[in-house]
């Protein structure tokens, strides 16, 4: 299976202090690491919501992922392809177009 991007949308229940605590004593806490690839992050300006891009082949691995922070973060994970000509594409065959 090919690798896919998702975008991993972090809501922290408890503020971000807890989530940077436990990342810097034992890390990210991803099984499957040499199969994820972080891409990019981003912070929301009051720091309550963190936006990840991350790249597997498997989602379960995600999934596993997610179940280590889930006592200090809600999750949503969402497939995202790259805007432009990709999105175009996407859009045509989901209509019936053709590639």
């Amino acid at each position: 299976m090919a690798a896919m991007q998702f975008m991993v949308v972090e809501t922290y229940r408890h503020g971000a202090r807890p989530v940077y605590e436990r990342f810097e004593r034992d890390g990210r806490l991803m099984p499957g690491e040499e199969r994820i690839e972080f891409v990019a992050s981003w912070v929301s300006a009051d720091l309550r919501r963190c936006f990840q891009v991350m790249e597997c082949d498997d989602i379960t691995l995600l999934q596993s992922w997610v179940a280590n922070w889930e006592d200090l973060t809600d999750f949503e994970i969402i497939p995202v392809v790259v805007g432009g000509s990709r999105v175009g594409d996407a859009v045509r065959v989901s209509e019936g177009g053709g590639s």
